[in-house]
C-alpha cells in the first residue's frame, strides 16, 4: 500500500510544485488487518517514529511494480505524516503598487528545492 502524505500549507512536495507533486509514499507492506477500518503497516526504520496503523482513508491499493517507489528519504517527517520547508535565500524582490498599498513580493528559494522551483510570495503594506 502507498501511505498519504501530507504538507503542510504552501509547501513543495519532493521537488515539484502542487498538483503534480506525489500524494503517496511507498509501497509498504501491510503486517495485519487491526480492525474494519485500520490496517498495520511496516514501516522502514527512519519513520519508527510514525505510529504503524492507519485508517484506509490514509492508504492507496498499490497497482505499480514495488521496485518503483516514492522514497521519503531525506525529509524529516512528523509523527502526522507532514513535514516543513524552510526559506534558504530570497533571489528576487519586486513592488507592486495598487490603490491604497504596496505589496512587496519576494522570490524565495526554499531547502531541498532548486531555483527553478522558487516561488513569489508577498507582503502588503499599507499606506
Amino acid at each position: 500500500m502507498y501511505l498519504k502524505v501530507s504538507p503542510m500549507k504552501g509547501v513543495n512536495r519532493f521537488g515539484v510544485k502542487r498538483k503534480l507533486a506525489p500524494r503517496y509514499v511507498g509501497p509498504y507492506q501491510i503486517i495485519e488487518k487491526s480492525s474494519k477500518v485500520a490496517y498495520k503497516v511496516q514501516l522502514p526504520p527512519e519513520m519508527r517514529a510514525i505510529f504503524p496503523v492507519f485508517h484506509v482513508s490514509q492508504l492507496k491499493k498499490c497497482l505499480r511494480v514495488p521496485e518503483e517507489r516514492v522514497e521519503a528519504g531525506g525529509l524529516k517527517l512528523q509523527s502526522d505524516l507532514s513535514y516543513e520547508e524552510k526559506p534558504v535565500q530570497v533571489l528576487d524582490v519586486k513592488e507592486r503598487v495598487t490603490r491604497g498599498r504596496v505589496i512587496k513580493l519576494f522570490r524565495v528559494l526554499w531547502n531541498r528545492q532548486s531555483e527553478r522551483y522558487a516561488t513569489w510570495k508577498g507582503k502588503t503594506i499599507y499606506k
